[in-house]
């Protein structure tokens, strides 16, 4: 009877350590470079979100590698606060490759010296689909492609 109070208190011990032992599986990895993007553009770190992109970076809407560096610029530039919000991330990995599709709503606040302030001044929900490619053990963004929520196919912006 000793023993039983004592595996008491064993038992949920051991059942704590079986999430530590959970391997990270490709899925995993790749969600976790589309929120490290999230994070980073919400923080404003260029580099950071550039660390993510893969230098032969292409996309159906003409963008390279500068490309997005510029978008990003740009986009920082204009917004003092930039707000990413994504429900959820569906991912398939095929070998050295991914895709990644999600809705994402991102805002971009003003300065504060007017309504901009308090408002967002864009606002808007869109549609992503995000190639992936393992680079020296890594996921990188390859591509992406994006449209505005609720408009038809192939109306990018």
């Amino acid at each position: 009877m000793r023993r039983l109070p004592c595996l008491l208190y064993i038992f949920p011990a051991v059942l704590l350590l079986f999430p530590a032992c959970h391997k990270e599986t490709e899925e995993d990895k790749v969600k976790k470079v589309i929120t490290s993007v999230q994070q980073a553009a919400e923080e404003k770190k260029i580099k950071t979100v550039l660390d993510h992109i893969s230098k032969s970076y292409q996309d159906p809407q003409g963008n390279d590698y500068n490309g997005v560096k510029g978008l990003l610029a740009f986009y920082f530039f204009r917004h003092q606060k930039i707000s990413v919000y994504m429900p959820n991330i569906d991912i398939i990995v095929k070998g050295e490759k991914a895709v990644a599709v999600f809705q994402a709503i991102l805002t971009g606040k003003g300065t504060g010296e007017d309504a901009g302030g308090i408002l967002p001044e864009a606002l808007g929900a869109y549609n992503f689909e995000v190639l992936l490619a393992k680079e020296d053990g890594s996921w990188k963004v390859t591509s992406a492609k994006w449209e505005r929520a609720g408009e038809g196919a192939g109306q990018t912006q």
